[in-house]
């Protein structure tokens, strides 16, 4: 006599696909990987480049430079503080933080082009 459970028991165990080995698992992450790769290298990696060569530049200021802010003022830089900068412009004078610098008057076209 045919138990039930039994055939059940068989049809589910016939429906069970085999287990994958590693290296179907890891082929099945690879495209996600290579999708993080490419967004390291193509965004966040120049990115970071850029940021480190603008606290380079903003680090490296001295009296008489002269500079673009990020808004397109161009000024001399008058005094230096902490995180102030006051910069000298044609029609008086103005305080921004040190941030706001875009970087020297010199390479503005180089900036543009970036």
């Amino acid at each position: 006599m045919i138990n039930i459970q039994t055939i059940g028991i068989q049809v589910l165990a016939a429906d069970a696909p085999p287990p994958q080995s590693f290296g179907e698992v890891l082929m099945g992450f690879l495209p996600f990987l290579l999708f993080l790769a490419a967004l390291y290298f193509f965004f966040i990696a120049p990115q970071r480049k850029i940021q480190k060569e603008r606290e380079k530049l903003q680090s490296a200021l001295a009296v008489g430079d002269e500079v673009v802010l990020s808004n397109g003022i161009y000024g001399k830089v008058y005094h230096l503080k902490e995180d102030r900068v006051t910069i000298e412009l044609e029609s008086g004078r103005m305080t921004v933080h040190k941030s706001a610098i875009f970087g020297k008057a010199e390479d503005g076209a180089k900036a543009i082009q970036a």
